[in-house]
């Protein structure tokens, strides 16, 4: 589940509060109570609330920036964030794979369990021994669980790499690996159908895009939409981090940062998965329409508008 959220701190923010709405859904057997985003202002999370929005259903968002806060780091402000809801859509900070993760993970779900948010619907980590930790914790926690996992988003070349891309050169700790690069869009759409659809319950979603993609290929067909070249080198973890501090990152947190975006990208994720047409009975969005999306949309353009 990279997205690299712990480059980017995408959890920050959001407004407070929950959003209380009516015409609720008769598909499922979760209450009226409202959906717990964690993490309502990163990629996914954002787009689960406009769809919760769009539908009438109640949600709380949730962040350390929230009238009612919640921080990972800080147990205590666990309980007040999840009482009154009665489903959670779970998203760490920063990634499942960090020491001490799972084991907050499992916890916070004994809790939702224990304060009827029984419902739990985890975005999780393909390839990834602590996200597996986390799943297997979440499980023995007695709720109703489905797990939505998934490797790189599209949306990290549109939100955490724009700027590299806009002036022509991206650069990152990865060699030839294909990736399944996969849209936030589906991850949103699946992670609504489990939230509110009882048939998804107890299942376990592997997500991926169409097609296998290199990161030259991924700059070619950014190229291609932009109709300008956008050129890809690979970089060493040390000069990767150098290039972070560079960027405001501390040094402390630079290292392991550029480390797993290297080890998450070392290939073990080249294969492609039927996940997002087992959830939503349709094929996943491509890399193609996602690019084109963007450039249409502006994302790339220079400063002063130009294209």
């Amino acid at each position: 589940m990279l997205s690299i959220r712990a480059m980017a701190r995408f959890l920050s923010g959001g407004y407070a509060g929950d959003v209380m709405r009516n015409n609720i859904p008769t598909h499922s057997t979760a209450s009226n109570k409202p959906v717990l985003v964690i993490g309502a202002n990163g990629k996914t999370g954002r787009r689960l609330v406009q769809r919760l929005r769009d539908a009438n259903l109640p949600y709380r968002q949730a962040s350390r920036s929230t009238e009612i806060p919640f921080d990972w780091n800080d147990r205590s402000t666990w309980n007040r964030a999840i009482e009154g809801t009665g489903s959670v859509y779970i998203t760490v900070y920063p990634d499942l794979s960090f020491p001490g993760v799972a084991e907050n993970v499992g916890v916070f779900a004994n809790l939702a369990v224990t304060l009827g948010a029984k419902r739990l619907v985890l975005l999780s980590g393909r390839g990834e021994e602590g996200a597996q930790d986390a799943e297997d914790r979440l499980r023995k926690s007695g709720a109703d669980v489905t797990i939505v996992r998934c490797s790189v988003f599209n949306q990290n070349f549109s939100e955490s790499f724009a700027d590299a891309i806009r002036y022509g050169r991206l650069s990152m700790p990865v060699g030839d690996i294909r990736e399944p690069f996969v849209d936030a869009e589906d991850i949103a759409d699946v992670a609504f159908a489990a939230l509110t659809d009882d048939s998804h319950i107890g299942q376990a979603y592997e997500l991926t895009g169409p097609r296998l993609l290199s990161l030259p290929d991924v700059v070619a067909e950014l190229s291609q939409a932009m109709g300008r070249s956008v050129q890809y080198e690979a970089v060493s973890v040390p000069d990767y981090a150098k290039e972070l501090v560079d960027h405001g990152f501390s040094e402390e947190e630079s290292l392991p940062v550029a480390q797993l975006l290297a080890d998450v990208l070392d290939g073990r994720n080249a294969s492609l998965t039927d996940g997002v047409k087992r959830a939503l009975g349709r094929e996943p969005r491509d890399f193609a329409d996602f690019a084109r999306a963007e450039v249409a949309a502006g994302t790339f353009n220079l400063p002063g508008g130009a294209s």
